[in-house]
């Protein structure tokens, strides 16, 4: 191929002719590609399959990670152990295209990779590495670990992203009318727009569109601003006028302020946190509108087939079969990893993500009574998993994960997995029979691990917030905490509240009905499997980008 004059290589359907370029730190496309750490990574994996399934005019653009994101191992004691190991790639084709971006202030090469959209099924996607001879040690590894721990280093990965992202696009001879930024990691590349468009904003904004995941506002990244200028971050623009662009006058640079006021349109990731985004930014003169398009993940990659064939041909004792036989598989991986024997005829419960603080991954453990009480019933016997990475750097996280290994030895129906990367994602999602997810409202932005897990007949029971407003019928699809008044809550009195909540519903109504109403269970399950099918498909989601904001 030649990559110089790079064409689509599948017929683009008239309806997504728009060109856009997708630009993402992280893409979960497939195990063996580790270039992701969590929830933004299945969302750009699954978009990136939908564009192919839909035959749209989309490129995706994100990094090469050396390292991926880390290995998760264990301790001797069974504690978390992260490990970077080097990935090596033989279906990634080099294109051949080497060229220089300025980084600190001086020139560091970048070399691209390409994967071919028959491989995964994916649209288009190039990777951008500066793990080339050319470059020094240090520009070398600015491509190396995902999400550095290093704040220059990190700052470097956004310019590499954006400014190299879209310096690649010129390489290549590609034209793109829309650069889609997930999240604002990729905004150098609406600086080299503007230096390329000599200083007019306004062409800027005409291709930029923007997509937010973090429902508060400290939460939103921020870095100070001469650091960002050393860094070249803006491309040859001044301090005084990249404030005068973001519209704030302290030290500290907010990419997705500035994201907000640099594209012509933008969006959150749920209803609920479209309307949260809108009144959290409202207060800042200039931002562009924002609109709410709702992820989702693709069906095809996550949906247990047999099982929906056995829930559509209306077979009962094949469907409750079939789910009893896909519990087995993950039951194989605790047995490996834990040296557990779990019964697929037990109610198995799943908190499987990334840890943060927030989703609250020990909330079941605030109150050891009932816990031990909902583990150690002889008449309704529970299994319950935990799974999920923290970020290397957040102690805080690792500790969570650690306090449930130590208190997993005790138990035998408690086991706490390591390595939550797709493979064992799709198997918790398969053998799972109520995904658990009880984030404080309304951190979460959407959320779309339970989407997934009701594609393989696991039932949500969640806090209601990202998503599961829009898709929760509670009793009917899904268990829900009830919202209380929040806003007027401490967070003590918050965690409290749910905690009460969640073991009530868990005592009084998940368990008795997985045990009593095997019928009425499985109709739940059912519905779940009917309502998420479309819905929260992202071929739904990707044609909504282009008619909703590719288009706007």
């Amino acid at each position: 191929m030649d990559f110089k004059n790079f064409e689509m290589p599948y017929s683009i359907n008239p309806e997504y002719s728009k060109k856009v370029a997708y630009f993402s730190m992280e893409f979960a496309i497939d195990q063996a590609l580790k270039i992701y750490s969590g929830g933004l990574g299945f969302l750009a994996g699954s978009h990136m399959r939908s564009a192919y399934n839909l035959k749209q005019d989309l490129i995706g653009i994100g990094i090469l990670w050396k390292y991926g994101y880390y290995d998760q191992a264990r301790n001797h004691d069974q504690t978390l152990q992260p490990t970077w190991t080097k990935k090596m790639y033989s279906f990634l084709q080099d294109t051949g295209i080497r060229f220089q971006i300025e980084i600190h202030s001086s020139p560091v090469w970048v070399k691209a990779l390409y994967l071919d959209p028959d491989i995964f099924h994916t649209a288009p996607m190039f990777f951008l590495s500066t793990d080339v001879p050319e470059n020094d040690h240090v520009s070398k590894t600015i491509c190396h670990r995902l999400y550095d721990a290093n704040t220059a280093t990190k700052v470097a990965q956004y310019i590499l992203l954006g400014k190299g992202g879209a310096k690649l696009l010129d390489e290549l001879g590609i034209q793109r009318d829309i650069y889609h930024l997930n999240e604002a990691h990729g905004l150098p590349a609406a600086f080299y727009l503007l230096r390329k468009f000599g200083g007019d904003l306004e062409k800027v904004k005409e291709k930029l569109v923007f997509t937010t995941h973090t429902p508060e506002e400290a939460g939103n990244e921020k870095h100070n601003i001469n650091l960002c200028f050393d860094m070249s971050y803006f491309c040859g623009l001044s301090i005084e006028e990249v404030k005068t662009i973001e519209g704030v006058q302290d030290e500290m640079f907010n990419h997705s302020l500035c994201a907000l006021r640099m594209a012509k349109i933008a969006n959150g990731v749920s209803q609920l946190h479209g309307e949260v985004s809108r009144e959290m930014w409202g207060k800042y003169p200039g931002i562009c509108q924002i609109k709410s398009i709702t992820n989702a993940q693709e069906f095809k990659y996550w949906a247990d087939k047999p099982l929906y064939d056995a829930k559509d041909e209306s077979d009962d004792t094949l469907f409750d079969f079939r789910k009893k036989h896909i519990k087995k598989r993950l039951f194989r991986v605790v047995a490996d990893q834990c040296g557990k024997l779990f019964k697929p005829n037990v109610l198995t419960i799943v908190w499987a993500r990334r840890f943060a603080g927030y989703k609250r991954a020990d909330l079941l453990l605030q109150d050891k009574d009932r816990f031990y009480n909902l583990l150690n019933n002889p008449d309704y016997p529970v299994q319950i998993i935990w799974a999920g990475k923290p970020y290397p750097q957040d102690y805080a996280a690792i500790s969570t994960f650690n306090s449930l290994v130590e208190e997993s030895k005790q138990h035998k129906n408690m086991a706490v997995l390591t390595g939550y990367e797709l493979s064992l994602s799709k198997l918790l999602k398969q053998g799972s029979d109520v995904w658990l997810n009880n984030p404080r409202v309304p951190r979460e932005a959407s959320g779309t691990s339970g989407m997934t897990a009701a594609m393989n007949g696991s039932l949500n029971f969640s806090t209601d917030d990202g998503w599961i407003p829009e898709f929760a019928k509670p009793g009917i699809n899904s268990f829900v905490v009830p919202k209380a008044d929040y806003a007027n809550m401490s967070v003590y009195e918050q965690d409290n509240y749910d905690l009460e909540k969640v073991y009530d519903i868990l005592e009084n109504d998940i368990v008795p009905t997985f045990y009593k109403e095997p019928d009425r269970w499985r109709k739940m399950m059912q519905t779940a499997m009917d309502d998420v099918k479309v819905t929260f498909n992202s071929d739904r989601m990707a044609d909504e980008y282009y008619k909703e904001i590719y288009n706007a």
